[in-house]
């Protein structure tokens, strides 16, 4: 398992150290509004200081189109803030934790590592910037630096790389290894955001095969048709695997549409009944990129690490499908590298989870909850222990409680209008 825990301070909504511990199925809940969204996005975030080259320590651009300016990141908006990102990994020759202090300095516009410390074993160094307007517009930077070595507590030239230091001489030559193992570590990531694209009515076969680590969620049609035409329809079938038992009587399937294809259902029973995607609930829509994803990593497992950050897959489903849904992650996590941060408002995805849990189907230790919620000093994610039983030792107040609430009222209510009609 190589990024283990991840740690945010001064980042959006949260002002506090919070650190967030990566299992195979991490799920956040909360309510509206209180920063679940900001804490699964964080390691796409970080994610743009670790693959790149760019002097910026987080090449925001990267995050594709409308990317968020780093004021935006930080806590309350400070044109002169800061945010703490770290890093912990469980690396094969050591375990390594990288935190760094990204400082926002507004009238140069750009942002400067302020603080960087890397700890692996039992070692240590640490780069603190010496504030220089002389260096304001080269790539290199005065840091003193502290850490093995003659050159303890003395000022060294310190070049950036995202969140990765380079510096000149025998030190660089040290960290290299490091530089090169928080990069190979690092997950890949994988992002499903709460709107997915719905399919068009029909779509062309592209000349080579739709990229599996770009915007599944808008590809999913592509994939599908490529599939079809070109690999004797294997996803599709592997799909309706998944979906049999959950679409009575109706399968996937493409066909051909004049010089294009469209996906849609075709029912079970009358071959000739097929309606197209666009014309079938927003549910079916909605899941397609999730049984699209979990089908392509089970024919074809990732060879490397994936951490797939996953907003409310339960969009539009019924609490059945909601809960079968919770168990095809669990497929997933057995059957392949892939791990899953999921964002989630479903009690019935919750529940199957525990279930599983007091089942001996799923060990605690491969599951972490968070449940954010807001205090005085801004938002904060508190974990919440699952047992072998499935018990939790902490329950949000007032979290999932609208069903009891509801059938209380109703019963006061039958009640009220009994005594009424008594009388």
């Amino acid at each position: 398992m190589p990024l283990t825990r991840l740690t945010v301070e001064n980042y959006r909504c949260f002002s506090q150290r919070q650190d967030l511990e990566i299992r195979p199925l991490t799920v956040v809940l909360g309510k509206n509004n209180f920063g679940k969204s900001a804490l699964v996005r964080a390691p796409r975030v970080m994610s743009t200081g670790i693959r790149n080259d760019s002097p910026l320590p987080l090449d925001l651009s990267l995050l594709g189109e409308e990317p968020p300016d780093f004021v935006d990141l930080v806590h309350g908006h400070l044109e002169h803030g800061n945010i703490t990102v770290g890093l912990e990994f469980a690396a094969d020759i050591q375990p390594l934790r990288l935190e760094a202090t990204v400082q926002n300095i507004d009238e140069w516009h750009t942002q400067v590592v302020s603080r960087w410390l890397l700890e692996a074993g039992d070692g240590s160094f640490s780069l603190d910037w010496l504030d220089s307007e002389d260096h304001a517009d080269g790539d290199e930077r005065p840091y003193r630096f502290a850490g093995p070595g003659p050159l303890n507590g003395e000022q060294v030239m310190v070049r950036f790389e995202g969140l990765l230091p380079f510096i000149s001489g025998q030190l660089d030559v040290e960290l290299m290894l490091f530089r090169d193992i928080i990069r190979l570590e690092f997950d890949q990531i994988r992002y499903l955001g709460p709107f997915r694209t719905r399919p068009g009515r029909t779509g062309r076969l592209s000349a080579k095969p739709p990229g599996r680590d770009g915007d599944i969620g808008r590809d999913a049609a592509s994939l599908l048709i490529y599939d079809h035409v070109r690999r004797g329809g294997r996803l599709i079938t592997k799909i309706n695997e998944y979906i049999d038992g959950h679409l009575p009587g109706w399968e996937l399937d493409v066909v051909p549409k004049y010089s294009a294809y469209a996906v849609g259902l075709r029912s079970k029973t009358e071959r000739t009944l097929w309606v197209n995607l666009t014309d079938a609930g927003t549910g079916v829509a909605q899941v397609l990129p999730i049984l699209v994803g979990r089908a392509l990593d089970e024919l074809d497992p990732p060879k490397r690490p994936i951490l797939e950050i996953v907003e409310e897959p339960e969009l539009h489903l019924h609490p059945s499908a909601q809960a079968e849904l919770a168990d095809l992650y669990l497929v997933a996590i057995e059957r392949t590298k892939v791990r899953f941060l999921i964002e989630t408002h479903s009690e019935t995805f919750l529940l199957r989870l525990r279930r599983r849990v007091a089942e001996g189907r799923l060990h605690p230790d491969r599951l972490a909850l968070y449940f954010v919620e807001k205090n005085g000093k801004g938002a904060v994610a508190h974990r919440i222990a699952v047992d072998p039983l499935g018990n939790v030792d902490y329950w949000p107040q007032g979290v999932f409680a609208e069903d009891f609430e509801e059938t209380r009222a109703l019963t006061l209510a039958q009640l009220d209008r009994q005594d009424d009609n008594a009388g």
